[in-house]
Order: C-alpha cells, then structure tokens, then sequence
C-alpha cells in the first residue's frame, strides 16, 4: 500500500514553518531534518522495540514526576536544534528552566529547544553506523547527557559534552548524573 505524500510548494528547503506543515499533513509518516535541510523519512519501529522504548518513557517519566523539574517527551517529540537540524530522540527531557524560556506559540510546533537529556534506542543493528554521529550532534547542539542504547549488544554508550563516549553493559546500573540527579535506570530489569 503506497501513501500519499502531501509536499508543499518546495524550493530546495523547507522553512521551519513549512517543515512543521509538511509534518502536520503527513502524520503516518516519521521524519527527521538534518542541519543541511536533508530530509529523513524513518519508518516504524517493531513492537519489541516499541515497547523498550515505552519502558525508558515510563522510567523517566516516573523520575520526572517525583523530582518535578522539567518535561519528558517521547519519539513524536520533534526540537529544532540550534543547526537548524529538527530531531525526535526516543526520549528527551529538558529542564523547567530551558522549558520555560520557549514563547508559548513556539511550544505547539517543533520548539527551538534543545534537551537537556536524550535517550536514541537501537531498532535495528545498522543503525550502530549512524547513531553514534546523531548522539555527537545533540552534544554540539547542547544536550547535557545521552545514552545510545543497543539492546543486540546489550550495553549502552553514554555521551557528555567534551568527554570520550563511555559503555556500560546492561549489568551495570546507568546514573543521571548531575542532569537528573536521583536518576538511577538498571536496563537489565527494565529491557
């Protein structure tokens, strides 16, 4: 079954506007934006891998609902990043603070925001090649701290600004650190 696309009048690059637009009038469809303007077309994950992802959701979510100090998105969250790039991680949190400063008529469209926190969860094993390029530009983009997580090599890459990226086995349990302190997720029981 082939779906029909609905592109606006196109010159090359989309405006932020005419992206969200583009967005609004194809919601079967999961795109992403690089800093480029390239367009990502991605297609549905598998179930197993749509419920990890619901777990990570429901982790953080339960953290952010006791510690109360910011949002948590999932996979529909769109951000436009400060390269222009419009990105949906997994999942993301951003502080009240950053939250807080996004005009109220940017909040219902892809906000120009970037997380403090994002979570990118591997689907499928090829992924391994272009994820870890994604999680180095949510750091230049001004993400505080990001897991790369791989459920085929059950260990997770945790990304900070300015430091080499660390691997945790799913054994070991995963901090949020001083971004969302009191944060402690052992993936072993949770994947």
């Amino acid at each position: 079954m082939r779906l029909p696309i609905k592109l606006p009048a196109y010159d090359g690059r989309f405006t932020d506007d005419e992206f969200f637009e583009f967005c609004r009038q194809n919601p079967e469809l999961r795109v992403e934006r690089d800093e480029d303007g390239q367009i990502y077309f991605q297609m549905p994950t598998g179930t197993k891998t749509s419920i990890r992802n619901a777990d990570l959701v429901i982790e953080i979510g339960i953290w952010n609902r006791l510690a109360k100090r910011g949002k948590v998105t999932d996979s529909n969250g769109g951000f436009t990043l400060p390269d222009t790039s419009v990105r949906a991680p997994d999942v993301a949190w951003i502080s009240n603070e950053r939250w807080d400063s996004v005009p109220e008529e940017d909040k219902d469209k892809f906000s120009r925001i970037c997380p403090d926190f994002v979570i990118e969860l591997m689907s499928d094993r090829d992924e391994k090649y272009w994820l870890p390029v994604k999680m180095e530009k949510y750091l230049k983009n001004g993400v505080r701290l990001a897991w790369l997580i791989d459920p085929f090599q059950q260990q997770t890459t945790i990304y900070r600004p300015d430091e080499e990226p660390e691997t945790r086995l799913f054994t070991e349990t995963l901090s949020g650190e001083s971004v969302l302190p009191g944060l402690e997720v052992n993936l072993s029981t949770l994947l």
